[in-house]
């Protein structure tokens, strides 16, 4: 029985693992993960149950230089996030250095007062004498309240992070029903899994300057012969828009291919997510520098 919860941040630059770190806690992909940075653009809630407490993580986009309307509203979301919250964890990568973007990260945890523990990830990348110069370097930026080398990726460590974490959790009543993962609507989720697979298979500044829309998500039954009951099939339709008309022509690719690897790959973790069958289809269109333009912003989902 759930009697405690605790609101807990995952901060860090981009690229350093927060979102394979959310889904390997959660265990269920519910923030898409690619080698390009700032993939996450929103806030999302990931749910974790353990003993008599839920913990609810905060997987932010990474720390960065904002350069456009859409990049300052991802920042405005980090420095949102590192207040009024149990605790923040601050993911690094194991360089015996502090960077400018985990400065700035550590002194806004000391602005707030918000208690941190520091996860070193990627610790299968580095030899043991390596981390402990990593931890030496960190501990004379601030105390943290606990230190902890993982691998997001093959799991070394997380059980002794989330015991951690639930030393965090006070009196409280459950926040999320039993199952819940994520704050995120499956709409939410589609756009995100499209948007994973653009970012994987385009290259340069093509991939960032799109967005994914849902415009249409239902659910209809088809007839087996082994059952009478019919096995449900969801209909979703996507729109990706992207800022160039050449751009669009590299999204949908030579007599569509490219468009057709983009929606077969999305559709294999769609249904993976949904438990159903998938029936997919996706648009592009162009809205030019979408990303300058607070109106679009907004439109697509990006709201704080």
């Amino acid at each position: 029985m759930i009697t405690k919860n605790a609101m807990i941040t995952i901060a860090g630059r981009p690229n350093v693992g927060k979102s394979t770190l959310i889904n390997t806690l959660t265990g269920e992909k519910i923030a898409i993960v690619t080698n390009k940075p700032q993939t996450t653009r929103n806030r999302i809630f990931g749910v974790v149950n353990a003993e008599d407490s839920q913990l609810v993580l905060m997987d932010t986009p990474g720390f960065h230089k904002a350069q456009s309307r859409l990049g300052d509203y991802m920042i405005g979301i980090v420095r949102q996030s590192i207040a009024n919250v149990d605790a923040v964890m601050l993911l690094v990568e194991p360089i015996p250095h502090v960077g400018t973007q985990e400065q700035l990260l550590i002194e806004r945890i000391k602005e707030t007062r918000v208690p941190a523990v520091l996860v070193i990830n990627k610790i299968d990348s580095v030899t043991k004498e390596s981390l402990l110069e990593v931890i030496s370097v960190y501990s004379s930026a601030h105390e943290f309240d606990a230190i902890i080398p993982i691998s997001a990726r093959n799991g070394d460590g997380i059980a002794q992070l989330l015991a951690e974490l639930v030393e965090y959790a006070k009196d409280g009543p459950q926040l999320f029903p039993e199952g819940m993962t994520t704050d995120q609507p499956e709409r939410q989720v589609i756009a995100e899994l499209v948007r994973e697979k653009l970012l994987t298979n385009l290259q340069r500044e093509v991939p960032h300057g799109t967005a994914v829309e849902v415009t249409k998500f239902s659910e209809r039954g088809e007839e087996s012969e082994q059952d009478d009951d019919p096995e449900p099939i969801i209909d979703v339709d996507v729109i990706i828009y992207c800022e160039k008309a050449s751009h669009k022509g590299m999204i949908i690719g030579k007599n569509g291919a490219m468009l057709k690897k983009i929606g077969q790959q999305a559709r294999v973790d769609i249904e993976r997510f949904m438990g159903a069958k998938v029936f997919l289809q996706t648009w592009v269109k162009v809205k030019e520098n979408w990303r300058d333009n607070n109106s679009a912003v907004r439109n697509f989902g990006y709201k704080d």
